[in-house]
C-alpha cells in the first residue's frame, strides 16, 4: 500500500527511472517554445511563480510548446535509466488553460539515440488528461526500455513526468570476487516498505551521489511511543554482505542513536508479503553505535550469515539516513 493517500503503491515501491541523477535526459521536443523540454524531469515538484515572466511569455514549470496553427501534435523524447516501467505519472500543476487535452506513450530500446528508424511501442495509448491534475497508470509490460516518447495532442503543457520501474543492470559484468552495492538503485535496489517517511522518502537511502541537503535522505517523525523505525529493501541482486555503509550526512540533531540490519532469502515473493515474512529473518548488523552528519562503515561488525535478497533497517528509536550502501558479493 502506498505511504501516500491518494496514490497508487507503485510510486513508492519502485524508482523514478526518468530522474537526471539517474543520467536520465530530454533529448528532444518538436518545439518548447513557452517552458523549456527539460524541465519535464526536474526533481523538484512544480511551482507556479506569480507575476513571473520571460521574452516568451508566462513563465512555467514544465514543459510547455506554442499553440498549434498547423496539422500534426507536439511530442518530446527522453533517454532513460534502462529498466521496466511499472506506472506512469503524467502531472499537469498549474496548467489550467493550457494542458493537453489527451497524451499517449510510447517506449523503445535502443544503444543509440532513437531516429526514424527506431521500432517504439506503445505503453499508453491516447488517454484524456484534466488540468492541474496527477494522472496515474499501471503497466503490464515487462520489457527493458532505455528511451520514451511523450506524445501530447494537439499542443499545450505538462508539469512533469514521473515512470516508475526498476533499473536493469548487467551483472555479468561485475569482475568475480568484487565488492559490489548490492542494493544501490541504479543497480535494481528498491525500497519496499517502511513504518514511516514523515520528512524523507525512503527511496532516497539507495540514490547515486552522495545526498544534496537533509531533504535527500530518509527522515521520519518524532517517536513519540515505544519501539523503532524500520524500512525494508530488495537488492538489486541477491548476494553474501561483507561492508555496510551508514551515512547520515546532514542529519545533525535528529540522526538515529543507533541501527542494526537484518537480512532473508526470500526469492522471489511478492512486495506485499516481504514484510510478512521479516520475522524468519538473520541478523547481518548487530546493533551499532551512530554520530550526527558522518558516514559509518562497518565490515568487522558484519556476520556472515550467507547470501540475502532482502534487507531490514532498524534505526533506533528515529531521525534520518542519507544513504545506505550494501557492499557484497553477488550470488552465482
Amino acid at each position: 500500500m502506498s505511504q501516500n493517500p491518494g496514490r497508487p503503491s507503485f510510486t513508492d515501491q519502485y524508482i523514478n527511472l526518468a530522474q537526471p541523477r539517474l543520467g536520465a535526459h530530454v533529448l528532444y521536443a518538436t518545439d518548447d517554445f513557452f517552458a523549456a523540454k527539460e524541465r519535464l524531469i526536474d526533481p523538484a515538484p512544480p511551482v507556479f511563480i506569480d507575476g513571473k515572466y520571460d521574452d516568451h511569455g508566462k513563465w512555467m514549470d514544465g514543459w510547455e510548446s506554442r499553440r498549434k496553427r498547423t496539422p500534426g501534435h507536439d511530442y518530446c523524447i527522453l533517454r532513460l535509466c534502462a529498466g521496466v516501467i511499472h506506472g506512469i505519472e503524467i502531472d499537469t500543476a498549474f496548467f489550467t488553460g493550457n494542458f493537453p487535452p489527451q497524451a499517449s506513450l510510447e517506449a523503445c530500446s535502443s544503444h543509440a539515440a532513437p531516429d526514424e528508424r527506431t521500432e517504439w511501442h506503445e505503453l499508453l495509448p491516447r488517454t484524456d488528461l484534466r488540468g492541474n491534475s496527477k494522472h496515474y497508470f499501471e503497466i503490464s509490460d515487462r520489457q527493458r526500455w532505455t528511451h520514451v516518447r511523450l506524445h501530447i495532442y494537439p499542443d499545450g503543457g505538462v508539469a512533469r513526468l514521473r515512470l516508475y520501474g526498476v533499473a536493469s543492470f548487467d551483472w555479468s559484468r561485475v569482475p568475480s570476487g568484487e565488492l559490489i552495492d548490492l542494493a544501490a538503485m541504479q543497480h535494481g535496489g528498491r525500497a519496499l516498505a517502511t513504518n514511516d517517511m514523515h520528512y524523507g522518502h525512503m527511496s532516497n537511502l539507495l540514490a547515486p551521489g552522495d545526498g544534496v541537503n537533509m531533504g535527500d535522505g530518509w527522515e521520519t517523525r518524532r517517536r513519540r511511543e515505544p519501539g523503532n523505525d524500520w524500512v525494508i529493501l530488495k537488492l538489486g541482486h541477491a548476494g553474501t554482505l561483507r561492508r555496510i555503509l551508514v551515512d547520515t550526512a546532514f542529519f545533525k540533531g535528529n540522526y538515529p542513536a543507533r541501527c542494526s540490519l537484518h537480512g532473508a532469502m526470500l526469492g522471489e515473493v511478492e512486495d506485499s508479503k516481504v514484510q510478512r515474512d521479516a520475522g524468519y529473518w538473520k541478523l547481518i548488523l548487530p546493533e551499532v553505535e551512530l554520530g550526527p552528519d558522518q558516514k559509518h562503515v562497518f565490515e568487522m561488525e558484519v556476520l556472515d550469515t550467507g547470501p540475502v535478497s532482502h534487507v531490514k533497517l532498524d534505526i533506533f528509536p528515529d531521525g534520518g539516513v542519507s544513504r545506505l550502501r550494501l557492499y557484497g558479493h553477488p550470488s552465482p
